[in-house]
């Protein structure tokens, strides 16, 4: 089944809406993902269960790197657009000038990944990966689109997911001839496959979109089975997860569950995904009985939501039920750049290491 993204993206779009990023925060000891260095050579913990401390995620190399520097592509494209009031044919002549926005920038990453970069002509506040620092930016802090913005860069097709808007905004650029393309994104590594070969649909370049959904299926793959051969994931009990989504100047938090996306990373990360224990789906408001019920070892944050509450410190003294669960009494957080941790796209494998050695072996530098 699929989560309607729309449903997450108003969620998370009304909470940045009314808030900022926080600054001036004590924030955890970074963990670069070295890749040059196998995960299971790393300073792995041998129980990462008695661990205290928090540590931040952090890709070693952000960059998206191509399956191709010179994809084929035969235009005209037919591509299938999922509109509101159903599946309608997009023709695509040009892709010269192209936009692809979404809520976590994995349109964008995607797009670059197939070997398309160039012909990006901006970007979503999502996407951040290198290569794109320049690209003017059509949303805003609440992920909500500048129409006027976007028709003054003249795109040839805007791709997109619905996640991002107000939707009819999107849906009115066909109006001055832009062609407007709507894409399923589900926030899986299946989905990110899938993503690929759609995105790649769209310019008409199959053969491009088929070498990239393999490499993120086989990256994941690898990257999937590394971290299950560590010692403690084999060995010892699973760490009980859970990702808490959180903006501390609206006063909103969310406890992502199963088909957000979380428990895929949770899973994949050798972890016990508490959410999916407790039978929630999609993402609920975060109440004291629910997160006291949960009781997990570890929880997963975005790294600006953990600045906007004050850093751990902030949040255990905001949260008592939080503060008396095992994580909070260790301190046990781990964040990631929002723009990364549940972007599913040509950088899941990445994520997946980041996020590992974050869990496994936080004092490695």
């Amino acid at each position: 089944m699929r989560l309607p993204r729309v449903a997450l993206a108003a969620v998370i779009a009304a909470a940045l809406l009314l808030t900022g990023c926080a600054s001036g925060v004590d924030q955890p000891a970074p963990v670069s993902a070295a890749s040059a260095v196998p995960l299971s050579q790393s300073d792995v913990l041998d129980d990462p269960l008695t661990y205290e401390g928090a540590s931040t995620a952090v890709i070693a190399d952000a960059s998206v790197h191509p399956v191709s520097d010179d994809p084929a592509q035969s235009l005209p494209a037919t591509v299938v657009s999922h509109d509101r009031d159903g599946d309608v044919d997009v023709v695509v002549t040009d892709t010269s000038r192209v936009i692809a926005l979404d809520i976590s920038g994995s349109l964008a990453a995607t797009v670059w990944g197939l070997g398309f970069g160039e012909t990006l002509v901006a970007r979503d506040q999502s996407t951040t990966f290198p290569g794109t620092e320049d690209l003017p930016l059509v949303t805003s802090g609440g992920h909500t689109v500048n129409a006027e913005s976007i028709i003054a860069l003249d795109p040839a097709v805007v791709i997109t997911d619905g996640s991002v808007g107000p939707r009819d905004v999107i849906e009115q650029l066909r109006d001055v001839g832009i062609r407007v393309v709507f894409l399923e994104n589900e926030p899986s590594f299946t989905g990110a496959a899938a993503l690929a070969e759609d995105v790649a649909a769209t310019y008409g370049a199959p053969d491009a979109g088929a070498a990239l959904a393999a490499r993120i299926t086989a990256d994941v793959e690898e990257k999937i089975a590394e971290i299950a051969a560590l010692p403690s994931v084999v060995s010892g009990a699973k760490i009980r997860m859970i990702f808490l989504y959180m903006r501390g100047a609206s006063g909103v938090y969310y406890l992502f569950g199963e088909e957000s996306g979380a428990d895929q990373l949770i899973t994949a990360l050798g972890g016990l995904d508490v959410a999916g224990e407790l039978g929630w789906s999609g993402m609920q408001p975060m109440t004291d009985e629910a997160i006291v019920a949960a009781d997990p070892d570890l929880i997963l944050v975005m790294t600006d939501g953990l600045a906007s509450v004050g850093g751990v410190d902030g949040l255990l003294e905001s949260k008592p039920a939080i503060a008396i669960t095992t994580a909070g009494q260790n301190g046990r957080f781990v964040d990631m750049a929002d723009g990364e941790i549940l972007s599913f796209g040509p950088r899941s494998a990445d994520v997946l290491d980041a996020l590992a050695r974050a869990i496994y072996a936080p004092k490695a530098s």
